[in-house]
C-alpha cells in the first residue's frame, strides 16, 4: 500500500479563496472515508456492490434534497472508501418545506421554521453527520464493522461546475467510476501522487 503523503492531502482540501459557497450552482464533491478504509462494499467485475453500510450512505445522500430546502442532488456513486456526487444549490423555498405540495418532513438535524441559506460546507457537514450517526447505530445494533475514530476524513475535494459541458463530463465520470476502480486514485492499493496528477489531467477535472 502506498504511504500517505500529507502534502497531497493538503492540496486536495483547499477551498477557492473568497468564493461564496452559498451562491446557487452545481458542485462536484468527493468525500473519503477516514484512512481510506474500504467500508461500503466491493467492486466486482466493474460494478459496485454495496453492503448495508454503503446502502445507508446512498440513502442518506438521496434524502438531502428531501430534508433541506435549497438543496438538490444529481449524479452520485458510493465506492468502497469514498463517494462522488454533484450537489446543486438553488434558492430555498421560504416556507422551508421542500418541493411544492410536499409538506414539511421531519429530518434529523434540519433547522425548523424559515429555511436558512445552505452553503456547500453546510450540506457536506450534514451528510457526514447523518451518515456517521446512522453508522454508529449500525455498529451497535447490527454488528457493522467499526470505523477508525471518525467515519469521514475532515476535509473533502470540491470543484465548481461552470457550464453544461463540464456538468455532462462529470456526470459521466461519476457513472463510470466503478469500472475504473483498478486504476482509481482512491484505491489504497495503487494510489500515489503521480497517479493522482495523471488521472485529474486525463479527466479534465482540475
Amino acid at each position: 500500500m502506498v504511504k500517505h503523503d500529507p502534502t497531497w492531502h493538503h492540496r486536495r482540501s483547499i477551498r477557492l479563496p473568497a468564493y461564496d459557497y452559498t451562491q446557487p450552482g452545481a458542485y462536484f464533491v468527493t468525500i473519503c472515508s477516514q484512512n481510506r478504509e474500504c467500508l461500503f462494499g466491493d467492486v466486482i467485475n466493474g460494478e459496485m456492490i454495496l453492503n448495508q453500510r454503503g446502502e445507508m450512505v446512498e440513502r442518506t445522500w438521496r434524502e438531502l434534497a428531501e430534508c433541506y430546502p435549497g438543496v438538490e442532488v444529481d449524479a452520485f456513486v458510493v465506492m468502497p472508501n469514498h463517494v462522488h456526487g454533484i450537489i446543486v444549490l438553488v434558492e430555498a423555498n421560504p416556507l422551508g418545506v421542500g418541493p411544492v405540495g410536499a409538506g414539511p418532513r421531519a429530518c434529523p438535524g434540519r433547522p425548523q421554521g424559515v429555511a436558512p441559506t445552505m452553503s456547500l460546507p453546510d450540506v457536506v457537514h450534514r451528510f457526514k453527520s447523518l451518515t456517521t450517526a446512522r453508522y454508529r447505530t449500525g455498529v451497535l445494533q447490527d454488528g457493522w464493522q467499526p470505523f477508525p475514530g471518525r467515519l469521514w476524513q475532515r476535509n473533502y475535494y470540491e470543484h465548481v461546475i461552470r457550464d453544461e459541458e463540464e456538468l455532462n463530463r462529470i456526470q459521466q465520470y461519476i457513472i463510470d467510476n466503478p469500472g475504473r476502480w483498478e486504476d482509481d486514485v482512491e484505491n489504497p492499493d495503487i494510489r500515489s501522487n503521480a497517479h493522482w496528477a495523471r488521472s485529474r489531467t486525463a479527466t479534465g477535472i482540475v
